[in-house]
């Protein structure tokens, strides 16, 4: 392997909806420069910071029904009971909650949780507070989808942040994805809820990082060992 091959294998893919937004960055940052240099590198660090922000890198995701892995990276802000929104149409009852905020350092593409089938995707308009807030579950903007699994249903809810504005679904009503696939983007510091069937208990704690694709968030056949692994 040459040395640029090296490199290039460290340095992770853009994804395409961050296009505009890192060539903005840097057409900004071009006309910082002519006013006064300083500004120019500020907006260059910027644009570098927009480049981080809407990387996509490989993950490598366990594959084995009954597992369900964190959706976003970020840093799990919740593990709680809770009444699912009443859009995603999963009753009236608490059911196991865990929540993961996304700062604006974290990369923003988000991941299915379990192989299933999208039975729901419901568009809610909202406020923009602190996503971070148990209260942004009810007020914000949010995304909602529900996939069926041979071991229940499961929530998952795109929310926006105080800074976020674009909330981007990527799959359908009636498509199938496989655990790790991605399926939306959130635009800048946001969070993301898991809501697991009745009886699922988490297998993280709040305070503990998790790797969208990666982290086992539950496991509803602890014991069985046999697990294969998807690269992507």
């Amino acid at each position: 392997m040459s040395i640029v091959d090296s490199i290039r294998g460290q340095v992770p893919k853009i994804h395409p909806e961050g296009y505009p937004f890192i060539g903005g960055f840097a057409l900004a940052s071009l006309v910082l420069f002519l006013i006064w240099t300083p500004l120019g590198w500020i907006g260059t660090i910027l644009t570098v910071w927009c480049a981080l922000f809407f990387r996509d890198p490989e993950r490598v995701t366990p594959l084995r029904e009954g597992l369900v892995v964190a959706p976003a990276d970020g840093r799990v802000s919740m593990v709680v009971q809770a009444v699912p929104p009443p859009e995603l149409g999963l009753g009236n009852k608490p059911l196991p909650r865990v929540s993961i905020f996304m700062s604006v350092f974290n990369c923003h593409v988000n991941r299915s949780p379990a192989t299933g089938r999208v039975d729901l995707i419901a568009y809610r308009p909202g406020k923009f507070i602190n996503a971070e807030l148990d209260k942004a579950s009810e007020d914000n903007e949010r995304n909602s989808l529900v996939i069926a699994t041979p071991s229940g249903q499961i929530g998952v809810i795109q929310i926006a942040g105080l800074v976020a504005r674009r909330i981007v679904c990527f799959v359908r009503e009636g498509q199938s994805m496989t655990a790790g696939e991605r399926f939306g983007l959130i635009r800048f510091g946001s969070r993301l809820d898991i809501f697991l069937p009745e009886g699922a208990k988490p297998l993280v704690a709040e305070g503990q990082t998790a790797v969208a694709g990666e982290t086992v968030l539950a496991d509803f056949r602890i014991g069985d060992g046999g697990r294969s692994y998807r690269a992507d």
